[in-house]
């Protein structure tokens, strides 16, 4: 079934994003999309700007990672609701709700495609070095153990075929949780496509931490090439 606005939901894991959560909800209910937005656990007006501005949205009581908060979102879309395909998307402002379309239209091509990651990396003049560097590596670490050329295998804005989440092994907490999910994908034969996007890098602080999230996800790989396979 391809990709259509009426079986699609846009999943937005947020934490301390009151600044641009509402304005993101609000462009992405005007193209005609359903949002779910999980709030881990933050400390400022997430939740009601993302309620008033037309979203559903889950609380966390206390915070449990980007990766912990999909996998909730993931769950719930499963055993509560009826959607075939999902958007995840972050809540800072570097994704364009008006580059949903694009993805949309890649599913809805003639081959059969199960994930569709943005790519940013061909325009990469805004992206901090360190970043560029660290994707320009795990991509190709990753494109290699997938069977599968993804150009930037660390871009949080993606969709995703519903049905086959169900058998994905998803364990991550954090980041790296973008990762697992290709790496499960592909060993479930799943397609994975790619489709280029804009990216913001504005004054926000990140919450990737290169050292830290490099060792998981070194780790995500010595368990996907040595683990059980389960």
């Amino acid at each position: 079934m391809e990709a259509r606005v009426d079986n699609t939901v846009v999943l937005i894991p947020s934490y301390n994003e009151a600044r641009t959560i509402g304005s993101i909800v609000r462009d992405i209910t005007a193209l005609g999309f359903s949002v779910l937005v999980i709030d881990d656990g933050s400390a400022d007006k997430t939740q009601k700007e993302a309620l008033d501005n037309g979203a559903m949205v889950i609380r966390n009581k206390e915070n449990l990672g980007k990766g912990g908060s999909i996998r909730e979102g993931i769950g719930y879309v499963l055993n509560k609701m009826s959607y075939k395909w999902m958007i995840l998307m972050d809540g800072d402002g570097q994704h364009h709700p008006e580059d949903i379309p694009f993805l949309i239209e890649a599913a809805s091509r003639p081959d059969r495609v199960d994930i569709i990651v943005g790519n940013r990396m061909h325009e990469t003049k805004t992206m901090p070095t360190i970043r560029y560097l660290t994707n320009k590596l795990t991509s190709w670490i990753i494109s290699m153990l997938c069977g599968q050329k993804i150009p930037d295998t660390q871009c949080g804005f993606r969709l995703l075929r519903v049905d086959p989440l169900k058998n994905m092994n998803l364990t991550s907490d954090r980041y790296d949780i973008e990762t697992e999910m290709l790496l499960e994908g592909a060993k479930m034969g799943l397609k994975i496509k790619s489709v280029s996007i804009r990216t913001i890098y504005g004054n926000e602080e990140s919450q990737i931490h290169p050292v830290h999230d490099t060792v998981r996800f070194f780790g995500i790989i010595i368990r996907n090439l040595f683990g059980d396979g389960s």
